[in-house]
C-alpha cells in the first residue's frame, strides 16, 4: 500500500483506533474522510485536524449504505483507499436469550464492511492504486469468551477478506488486514481506555504505520503483541492457551 498521495475513507474514524489512523495517515500527506455516526465527533475531529473531511454514516443501516457511496463517489472522485474500521464491541451472556447485542454487531461489524465494499468496489477498481483495508482483531483467532458475537464478526472479517483478496488477485486492488491485539480505546468503555494491560495507542499506530512503511507488501499488518493470538493455532497447545486466556479474562472483569 502506497502510504501517501492517497484519498482515504475510514469509518469510525470519529474516536480510538480510526481516528489515529485517520491523523496518522493525514500526516503522510493524504487526503482523509472519516464517517461514523456521531457528527458530533465527527466534528470535534475535523476541527483538530484541519483539512481532514468528514460524513456521517450510520453502517448498520444497510439502506443507507448505498446512497452514502453514491454521494462519496460523487464528493470526492480520487477515493482510492477505504479503511473498514467501524465497529462495536458488547458483552453477552448466552443464557439469557437476548439477541439485540448480537444483531447490532453483526451489522456493524460484518454486514457494513461487505455492504460498503459491494457499494464502492467497481468504482475503486476504476482508482490508481486502489486499496481495501479491513480491520479485524487478535480475538479474530482466540475469541475471549464474554464477547462471543464480536469475535465471530471478526473471524468472519478475516475469512471475507481472505475470500476478496483472492478474488481479485488478477486487478490492481490490494486487500489489507489490520490485525490489533487489546489496545487503550474506549471500544469497552473508559475502563479499556486506561488499561495498564491494554497496548497504547499511540505505540500501536506508531507500529503499524511503520510496517505499512516498511513492508509495503504485507496483507496482514501485525504488530508484535497481537502474535501470540494470531499465531496461537499454529504454534500448538491452543486448548490450554484458550483457556489461560479466557481465566484471565474473566479474572479481570470480575475485579
Amino acid at each position: 500500500m502506497r502510504i501517501s498521495g492517497n484519498t482515504i475513507l475510514i469509518t469510525g474514524g470519529g474516536s480510538g483506533i480510526g481516528r489515529a489512523l485517520a491523523e496518522a495517515f493525514q500526516s503522510e500527506d493524504n487526503q482523509v474522510i472519516i464517517a461514523g455516526r456521531r457528527k458530533k465527533q465527527l466534528d470535534e475531529t475535523v476541527a483538530a485536524n484541519p483539512g481532514m473531511k468528514a460524513a456521517v454514516l450510520d453502517i448498520e443501516n444497510g439502506e443507507s449504505l448505498r446512497g452514502f457511496a453514491e454521494k462519496l463517489k460523487h464528493d470526492y472522485p480520487a477515493l482510492n483507499v477505504v479503511i473498514h474500521n467501524a465497529g462495536i464491541m458488547r458483552p453477552e451472556s448466552l443464557q439469557d436469550g437476548a439477541i439485540a447485542d448480537a444483531e447490532a454487531m453483526i451489522a456493524t461489524n460484518l454486514l457494513g464492511p461487505i455492504r460498503l465494499t459491494a457499494a464502492l468496489l467497481p468504482f475503486l477498481q476504476a482508482q490508481p492504486r486502489p486499496a481495501i483495508m479491513t480491520v479485524s482483531s487478535g480475538l479474530a483467532f482466540v475469541p475471549m469468551a464474554m464477547t462471543p458475537t464480536y469475535c465471530a464478526t471478526k473471524a468472519a472479517i478475516h475469512s471475507y477478506t481472505q475470500s476478496l483478496r483472492y478474488q481479485l488477485r488478477d486487478t490492481s486492488v490490494q486487500v489489507l488486514e489490520l490485525i490489533p491485539p487489546y489496545v487503550q480505546t474506549e471500544l469497552m468503555g473508559p475502563r479499556q481506555a486506561n488499561d495498564p494491560n491494554a497496548m497504547p495507542l499511540e505505540d500501536f499506530i506508531a507500529e503499524t504505520m511503520t510496517i505499512l512503511k516498511t513492508s509495503p507488501d504485507a496483507i496482514e499488518i501485525c504488530v508484535e503483541r497481537v502474535k501470540p493470538l494470531r499465531f496461537a493455532e499454529a504454534s500448538g497447545g491452543y486448548d490450554a492457551f484458550f483457556k489461560k486466556f479466557n481465566n484471565a479474562m474473566s479474572a479481570e472483569a470480575g475485579r
